[in-house]
């Protein structure tokens, strides 16, 4: 699929002068310099097509243009978010839960960050060193502590190091805020949530859940070692979830939750010309951001009315067949003699053959170029010895090896899988 349609695109319900008109067709031609990111064959970074409901909904509310900061700027919209955040936070166990839209995930872990900060001034944030940067750059703009833990072989947090740093922590007095990912941004892996919340619970520790990539798989068939740390997030603190990666929408739309309503109080501020024209809840109230989109909140909430949150439903199923192409290409990369690493959930991780590191990784950037030439792309990461269980020889400290992301129902097909890896 290329990008062509959009000069043909006519706004017919839109008063455009032939200027107007001139101007469109070349913002498409401009355009068409973009990668195929809706085709079966676009297999890279973290994109996934919003669904023409998602896109209609938003286009629709785009008329009213409602700022969702107040309810002065975004009535309806503001309705339909707080909707939308109650079913979420039911998806998630979080019931009663208090919560907004963001414009991303960056955002929406600011908050969560923000609010623990609020709640302890001396908390340090733990985090998985294979957890989006995020974490350590925002701590770095809040003035928190954070410490990178290190990973297993299987990119998951690892335990017995983390209970270390608690300890150490508690001896001086000290309460940590753990990050645990659901979906490293990587590998897709699964930090051990159920396992964290027992150390959390020893030593009054805090739980933040970074879910933006994997949290909708709660609803999904994953592992049967991994679903009982989906199960879990009901006992953590905070969840942050980007409905613009799995959940259909067009970027940018985070969400953040929280399981105690009363962290409200930490948002506590004044306008002098904004909160006035209802004694209800005004979402500028509990966020830190300021003017918002209340399209986003249109966007999603009717997205929910065509694909309801629950598991066995018709978008868990499409959630499933993203499983399953991850699994499928992993077993067929095998097939073919490469290495790969056992998806977690749908990304898969893998390499062409080979013993030496170096060697292995020109190899791996050729046949990315090479694939990309032939129409599919994919994507590049790096793996430590750590993260690498292929016995290799080591001969530069990193290895470059070819990522897939497979986040669309259409990946689930041999046929492609056969294309990749051919």
């Amino acid at each position: 699929m290329d990008w062509t349609f959009l000069k043909t695109l006519k706004f017919e319900e839109l008063n455009l002068d032939k200027e107007d008109q001139d101007i469109l067709h070349s913002l498409a031609e401009r355009l068409q310099d973009n990668y195929p990111y809706h085709a079966q064959h676009y297999a890279g970074q973290m994109i996934k097509p919003p669904h023409p409901l998602a896109q209609a909904a938003q286009w629709m509310a785009s008329f009213v243009n409602p700022n969702n900061h107040a309810l002065d700027g975004g009535r309806a919209t503001s309705a339909l978010e707080l909707e939308v955040i109650s079913q979420l936070g039911q998806m998630m166990g979080f019931t009663p839960v208090l919560g907004h839209l963001t414009a991303g995930g960056t955002m929406a872990n600011l908050e969560a960050l923000w609010i623990s900060r609020k709640i302890d001034a001396n908390t340090t944030v733990l985090a998985n060193e294979l957890a989006h940067y995020t974490h350590s750059r925002m701590t770095e703009v809040l003035g928190i502590p954070f410490k990178a833990m290190p990973a297993d072989a299987e990119g998951r947090m690892c335990l017995s190091d983390l209970k270390l740093v608690l300890t150490a922590l508690k001896s001086k007095g000290q309460r940590a805020t753990i990050v645990a990912t659901l979906g490293t941004t990587g590998t897709g892996s699964i930090d051990p949530l159920e396992d964290i919340i027992d150390l959390a619970k020893q030593f009054d520790a805090r739980i933040h859940v970074d879910a933006a990539y994997g949290g909708y798989f709660k609803l999904a068939d994953v592992q049967h070692g991994s679903k009982r740390h989906f199960e879990a997030v009901q006992y953590a603190d905070s969840i942050v979830i980007d409905p613009h990666k799995h959940g259909l929408q067009p970027y940018g739309c985070g969400a953040v939750l929280f399981k105690d309503p009363t962290v409200g109080r930490f948002y506590k501020h004044d306008s002098p010309y904004t909160y006035f024209t209802s004694t209800d809840l005004h979402l500028g109230e509990i966020t830190l951001e300021c003017s918002r989109s209340g399209a986003a909140a249109a966007g999603v909430w009717a997205t929910l009315k065509k694909f309801p949150l629950v598991p066995r439903g018709v978008f868990a199923k499409r959630l499933n067949h993203s499983l399953q192409a991850a699994n499928g290409l992993h077993r067929q990369a095998l097939d073919f003699g490469y290495h790969s690493l056992p998806p977690a959930l749908d990304i898969c991780v893998f390499s062409t053959p080979g013993k030496k590191a170096s060697l292995l990784s020109a190899q791996n950037r050729d046949f990315f170029e090479r694939k990309a030439a032939e129409g599919i792309h994919l994507a590049l990461l790096k793996l430590k010895p750590s993260q690498c269980p292929w016995a290799i020889e080591w001969d530069i400290e990193e290895l470059v090896v070819i990522r897939s992301v497979l986040m669309k129902p259409e990946h689930n097909d041999p046929h492609f899988w056969k294309a990749i890896l051919g």
